[in-house]
């Protein structure tokens, strides 16, 4: 009995290490675990931890819950000017609805990889076949990425997979062809900033006219009205002498201190002669006739 007992004891001890391990199911923080029952998904545990599972009915499986990239192939494209061009994409994507991702697609990633080729491509291919050649490579800072995820659209939910970025690490000109349409691209560049620099130049001459004809405007106007008030002031002048010596005696001191003025003026320094007329005003002042 005792001889049963110690060969039952590590038996039962065996069965239960085994059946424990069978029924503890460990979930990292970067996977999704699958659940299955006689092939069927049952439960998937998408929160990282420790789980249970039926031992021996039940296995387990995990799928990635991270980000992926698929690298597509390098293609030829062909834009609506019928130019062509070297496109080489990158997708990232990831699971995000795991039990769709079983159904739709096995649960297998090349499928997975097979249908984001596929759609992707696609995109790619109707975007640039809708753009020039020269949209082209300047919608490179994100505008022909936006294009292509809007093409896309929502075309992956039935199977469970989000795409979060298309990028495209290349889009090229054939070798062949880049010499020529690069020395094309700079020669239209070059005639569109010639006749911006045309029209800039006229509007700034028709500035300059405008300019030089405002100011002759202005000094003309100017110069009237400068004639004009020195005008008015000399017949104000008049009016007012003609007001203050309006009589004879005025009239007469008014000539004696001009021509006194006059002398004074006339005299002024050292060593100064004057001729003048016996009837001049100055000669009547030196001759006190006065």
């Amino acid at each position: 009995m005792k001889k049963a007992i110690k060969i039952i004891i590590p038996i039962i001890v065996v069965v239960a290490l085994v059946l424990s391990g069978n029924c503890f199911v460990v979930t990292q923080q970067n996977e999704y675990t699958i659940v299955r029952q006689f092939g069927a998904v049952v439960d998937i545990v998408d929160e990282p931890g420790l789980s249970m599972k039926l031992p021996f009915i039940q296995t387990t499986s995990t799928l990635p819950k991270t980000e992926m990239l698929y690298d597509l192939a390098v293609s030829d494209v062909i834009t609506s000017d019928k130019k062509s061009m070297v496109a080489d994409s990158f997708v990232l994507w990831r699971i995000s609805d795991p039990l769709m991702f079983i159904q739709t697609l096995s649960g297998n990633i090349a499928n997975a990889e097979y249908r984001i080729d596929t759609v992707v491509y696609n995109a790619l291919k109707t975007v640039i076949s809708s753009m020039k050649q020269e949209d082209v490579i300047s919608g490179r800072d994100g505008e022909l990425a936006q294009k292509i995820m809007d093409n896309v659209g929502n075309t992956f939910d039935k199977y469970g997979i989000t795409l979060l970025a298309i990028e495209t690490k290349r889009i090229d000109l054939p070798d062949e062809n880049k010499a020529a349409v690069y020395e094309r691209m700079i020669s239209e560049r070059g005639n569109i900033a010639a006749a911006y620099a045309a029209e800039g130049e006229a509007e700034a001459k028709q500035i300059r006219n405008e300019a030089d004809k405002t100011v002759e405007i202005t000094l003309s106007e100017a110069q009237a009205l400068a004639e004009k008030l020195k005008a008015e002031g000399e017949a104000e002048y008049m009016r007012i002498l003609s007001e203050v010596y309006d009589t004879e005696e005025e009239a007469d001191f008014y000539e004696f201190m001009r021509a006194l003025d006059m002398a004074i003026a006339s005299l002024g320094g050292e060593n100064n002669t004057i001729v003048i007329s016996s009837d001049s005003p100055i000669a009547r002042i030196l001759n006190g006739n006065y």
